[in-house]
């Protein structure tokens, strides 16, 4: 009887634990259940800088070279860059097979280096390093990396490993273009913000190098993206870093070819600036920098009709688009008899009013000064909104703002910045573009421009994105010649590129080739090294 009750007990403690387990996969199916719910009805999106799923973002597929070619399916769902929606889609490959060749083989050539600090910085293959390589030094080393293949979105490359006391393996890595560095690289690697989604209008090949360009910067060889810049020109990019060949700068004055030349890619970046304004895709604050010999007004060069020319080019590209533009010339500033407007303003407001600007009956521009082009000072008393005038007219507001060369000066109430804040304020959000602006504190009297309210004025200099930029590049000292090079952004979402000025063989020309590509303007440092 005794043994009996034993069977009967163990029996039903088994019961109990089977109904225990079914239980407890019931639960965690459901579980899993609503997981995969609530991830199939999650948005895929690019990863922020620092995103914690970043790390494990970057690989697609590892896997040996004897394992064949990849089927479609091992390529995960790719998010269109190409449009301004974040639907899913997959891209077709927007290279031809020259310009993928010719890619391939440039890199594989010249860039053996850089690609083996890519398959180390973002892909698997670079934990495992980092995890062999932590006890013993160099037991683990990536000796070569081939690019065998690559898209608008990803790399694929054949990496040669060698591990201590082994032949040498082939791995076959693929890569994101939008990676971060991998778990065991963080330290050694420092991430760089994502590439901004790029638009229908980017020339894919471009947008291509771009993300190269932030790869380079990520393993620390700034001085590579030069060299890509230039790739992406030659087989077929929209001439990003692109600038005009024999300008002799350094001659003064300039050519009228040139200064046309610069005319229009300011106008051209200008407009894009505005459009994407509207669109609500870039600030309303917007700043133009063109330093050129002859609009440099610390050199005796410096020429005040360039400038007057270059802000006519503007605003006449601006009012072809029906855009009611505003010309502002800052007035006198200071106190008492101690009273004025920097001397490079001297006669500036005038003479835009008394240019020729065609638009007289029968001439090109005709009607245009006094309906689309108007003129006025800095202040919010110069913003002009939709009104019935005392004549009971109906008075059209401005569209834009161009400000020429709004700075400060020496002097009691010499800042420009209250006035230019007001005047900013009163605008709402339509485009304010200052042209080479100076807005660096003067120290005075009684303490203005000093200490009190610095950062306030440094974050509001600050909150003006360029648009437009192009600034010659000089030996340190007081003479501004020989010219070096270049500093350009020649649009609002374009990178800054650095180049450097070359003389072709037997004094045959100059060029400017670009030698650094980078999301933030770069520093003298930086761009010194990659001339060097």
């Amino acid at each position: 009887m005794a043994k009996m009750n034993h069977r009967t007990k163990d029996n039903a403690v088994g019961v109990f634990l089977i109904h225990l387990f079914a239980s407890t996969q019931c639960v965690c199916w459901m579980v899993g259940l609503q997981q995969q719910h609530s991830v199939a009805a999650f948005s895929p999106q690019r990863p922020f800088q620092n995103h914690p799923a970043a790390v494990s973002s970057n690989v697609l597929r590892t896997w040996p070279h004897s394992h064949g070619v990849r089927s479609s399916s091992d390529y995960p769902t790719k998010t269109n860059i190409f449009s301004s929606s974040e639907s899913v889609v997959t891209r077709e490959n927007v290279f031809d097979d020259k310009q993928k060749d010719f890619t391939m083989g440039y890199l594989n050539k010249h860039h053996g280096n850089l690609l083996a600090n890519f398959a180390s910085a973002f892909t698997e293959l670079g934990t495992i390093q980092s995890k062999k390589n932590a006890f013993t030094g160099g037991s683990y080393k990536i000796e070569d990396s081939t690019i065998v293949d690559f898209d608008q979105d990803s790399i694929t490359m054949d990496v040669t490993v060698q591990i201590r006391s082994k032949e040498p393996t082939t791995e076959r890595v693929t890569f994101l273009l939008d990676a971060y560095p991998v778990e065991g690289k963080q330290r050694q690697f420092k991430a760089q913000p994502l590439i901004p989604l790029a638009g229908e209008y980017v020339n894919p090949v471009d947008d291509f190098m771009r993300r190269v360009c932030r790869l380079c910067h990520i393993v620390g060889r700034p001085g590579d993206t030069g060299k890509i810049i230039q790739l992406g020109i030659q087989i077929g990019g929209a001439g990003v870093g692109d600038l005009k060949e024999n300008m002799y700068l350094n001659q003064v004055p300039h050519n009228r070819y040139v200064r046309k030349y610069f005319y229009d890619m300011a106008a051209n970046a200008t407009l894009d600036a505005v459009i994407q304004c509207s669109k609500g895709e870039l600030s309303n604050r917007m700043i133009m920098t063109a330093m050129f010999p002859e609009m440099n007004p610390q050199m005796d060069s410096y020429r005040i009709g360039t400038l007057l020319e270059l802000t006519r080019s503007v605003a006449i590209k601006l009012a072809e688009q029906n855009l009611r533009v505003r010309v502002c010339v800052q007035g006198s500033m200071g106190v008492g008899i101690f009273t004025g407007i920097p001397k490079t303003l001297s006669g500036v407001s005038t003479l835009l009013q008394r240019m020729d600007w065609q638009s007289e009956e029968g001439e090109e521009n005709e009607g245009l000064v006094g309906n689309f082009v108007n003129f006025g000072a800095v202040g919010k008393e110069h913003v002009v909104n939709a009104h019935i005038d005392s004549d009971g007219n109906p008075v059209e507001q401005d569209d834009v703002f161009l400000l020429v060369c709004p700075q400060n000066m020496l002097g009691l109430e010499c800042s420009i910045m209250p006035t230019l804040a007001e005047m900013v304020e009163a605008a709402g959000d339509r485009p304010i573009i200052i042209i080479n602006p100076d807005l660096v504190d003067k120290v005075s009297a009684q303490g203005q421009q000093s200490v009190r309210g610095r950062q306030d004025r440094l974050d509001f200099a600050a909150s003006f994105q360029t648009i437009f930029h192009f600034q010659n590049i000089y030996y340190s000292g007081t003479s501004y010649f020989p010219i070096l090079g270049a500093v350009t952004k020649f649009g609002p979402k374009l990178q800054w590129v650095a180049h450097q000025r070359r003389d072709r063989i037997n004094n045959d020309g100059e060029v400017y080739v670009p030698a650094l590509a980078s999301e933030s303007q770069p520093d003298g440092e930086l761009i010194m090294e990659a001339f060097n």
